[in-house]
């Protein structure tokens, strides 16, 4: 059975009530400390676009040669996936606020549906780039002797990032799937809702980072006139 919310009462020294507000209600105090989470989270990927970028002006041709071997395709196609799962969780969000609670968790398992398919492309396109010999030097079709080093440094930071991305992807379902169970325990509703908007919050930068993700990797290469991918 759930539990109505009792805030915290605190009495001064003169015998007076006050109403402790409690994290439920502190809306703008934890918006700051789930942006300032995510702070690290920009600086994290951050390091590691600067680290892609320093090593694409010591090996430019290299680097554009392994993008081409990419599958934009399957890369677009995720893009957009998680564009669109961006949006549901949005109206999610605006669906609490608005009192439509079916709505929300509606739009959330949507959300979940389209997360699960972006981690089943990509694995895939792993799957394919493994057969290819290019996952992490595997594979006796593309001996590492035969693999220019600056390929190997763009490979090796493509399946770092992407794959440290899709540990996102997973943390952001089980949040979502935690969210539903508060929703149900009415511990998350249209008065209470700052879980969901920092959840939401998260999904944002999640997005976001793969839309960075998306054209230095896979469409750096595509001025060089390549294919699709495998």
């Amino acid at each position: 059975m759930a539990h109505a919310y009792v805030p915290e009462i605190a009495v001064d020294r003169e015998g007076n009530e006050h109403i402790v507000q409690g994290w439920q209600d502190d809306f703008y105090g934890g918006k700051l400390g789930f942006w300032l989470f995510m702070l690290t989270e920009v600086m994290m990927f951050g390091g590691m676009f600067l680290a892609l970028a320093y090593y694409n002006t010591l090996h430019p041709q290299e680097f554009l040669e392994a993008s081409a071997s990419l599958n934009r395709l399957l890369g677009g196609t995720n893009t957009v996936i998680l564009l669109v799962s961006a949006l549901t969780m949005g109206l999610g969000l605006l669906k609490m606020r608005a009192g439509d609670v079916k709505g929300a968790k509606l739009m959330i398992w949507a959300t979940i549906l389209l997360a699960t398919i972006f981690l089943v492309i990509k694995g895939f396109e792993w799957s394919a780039e493994y057969h290819h010999g290019i996952f992490l030097m595997h594979g006796e079709m593309l001996p590492e002797s035969t693999m220019a080093f600056g390929k190997k440094l763009f490979f090796g930071m493509y399946f770092t990032m992407t794959g440290l991305h899709g540990v996102h992807i997973i943390i952001g379902i089980g949040l979502m799937l935690w969210l539903l169970k508060r929703i149900n325990a009415n511990k998350v509703n249209p008065q209470h809702y700052i879980l969901y908007f920092n959840i939401a919050l998260y999904w944002d930068i999640v997005h976001l980072i793969w839309v960075f993700v998306f054209p230095y990797y896979y469409m750096m290469g595509a001025a060089t006139g390549g294919t699709s991918g495998h």
